[in-house]
Formats: structure tokens, sequence, C-alpha cells
């Protein structure tokens, strides 16, 4: 996912430099907005879920220690998936300074027109 959210980055980048932003451009990148918010919310449930288990296995590897073994692999999948949620955090940040920026654009090409009616 955060390949895709990389890549949409870079070609919304682009029609922005290009200041060919339509409307529809706009209403296009909100709904792209809200499935990276959907994406990142899940991501981030599974990061807690994650750091709750590596945390409760903490406590459990004291009354039993083969569990001590799983603190490691926990702790492991945990630091990927932060570092997952962290881009995807970002990501999005960055699709709502895209937004304003298209915005922008799109009001400034409505006012030219509007003063040439």
């Amino acid at each position: 996912m955060a390949k895709e959210l990389a890549e949409y980055i870079e070609k919304t980048d682009k029609l922005i430099k290009s200041k060919r932003v339509s409307e529809d451009d706009v209403k296009n990148h909100l709904v792209k907005i809200e499935f990276f918010q959907h994406e990142r919310f899940i991501h981030l449930i599974v990061t807690m879920s994650f750091a709750l288990f590596d945390v409760l296995f903490i406590f459990l590897s004291i009354m039993c220690c083969p569990l001590v073994f799983m603190i490691p692999v926990l702790t492991i999948f945990l630091f990927f998936y932060v570092i997952h949620y962290y881009k995807l955090e970002n990501g999005v940040q960055y699709l709502y300074k895209q937004y304003d920026d298209m915005k922008k654009i799109v009001n400034s090409k409505r006012s030219i027109f509007n003063i040439f009616k």
C-alpha cells in the first residue's frame, strides 16, 4: 500500500506542476484520500494490536518462560508495522497538502473565467 500511495503522490505532483487540475481531479483526489485514510485506520488497529500483544507477552513471560521466545518475534513485527504506519500517515498528510494546492489551482481558473463573464 505504501508503494501505491507513493506512486499516486508522484502522479498527483506532476498534475499539480502542470497546473491542469480540473474539478473532477479534485473530486477523485478526495475519494483517494478516503481510501488511504481507511487503510491508515486499519493499520493503526493492527499496529496497536501488535503493541498490546507484545506487552502482554512480556508480562506473561514472567510466569511462563517458553513465552519469552515470542517477544522478539512480536517486537520485530511491531517495528515494521510502525514503519509502515508512519509512511501511510505522512503520505495521507501530504495528500491533504496536495488537495489544498489543487483547490487553489481550480479556484484561480474559476476566478479568471468569471472576469470574462
